[in-house]
C-alpha cells in the first residue's frame, strides 16, 4: 500500500505596498511554510493597490489577509501572521499522524 502524497497548498496572501504589518505578514508566512510545507505550496502575495480587483472579488475587507485555497476548506485569516501557532492550526499544517 503507497501512501498518499502529501497535498500542495495554495495561498494567497493580501497586503498593503510595503508597510511594516505587510511586510512582517509575508516573512512570518514563508517561514511557516517552509518549516511545515517546504517544496509542496504556493504563495501568490497582492497588493490591494495594484490589483484592487482581485481583493473586490475575494470580498477583502481587512489587510493583510491570508486565504488557504487549497487543500479544501478555503479558510481566512486577518493579520501579520505572528502567531505561527494559530497559523499552523488554523491552516492545518499539522503532520498527519498516521503517516
Amino acid at each position: 500500500m503507497t501512501a498518499e502524497p502529501s497535498p500542495r497548498y495554495v495561498f494567497r496572501l493580501y497586503v498593503t505596498g510595503k508597510t511594516p504589518n505587510s511586510m512582517r505578514a509575508i516573512a512570518n508566512l514563508k517561514e511557516v511554510c517552509e518549516e511545515h510545507l517546504p517544496g509542496r505550496y504556493d504563495l501568490q502575495v497582492i497588493d490591494i493597490y495594484q490589483q484592487p480587483e482581485l481583493a473586490e472579488r475575494d470580498q477583502i475587507v481587512a489587510v493583510p489577509t491570508l486565504i488557504k485555497q487549497l487543500p479544501a476548506p478555503l479558510r481566512r485569516m486577518i493579520g501579520d501572521l505572528s502567531d505561527r501557532e494559530r497559523v499552523v492550526v488554523r491552516f492545518d499544517l499539522l503532520p498527519d499522524p498516521e503517516k
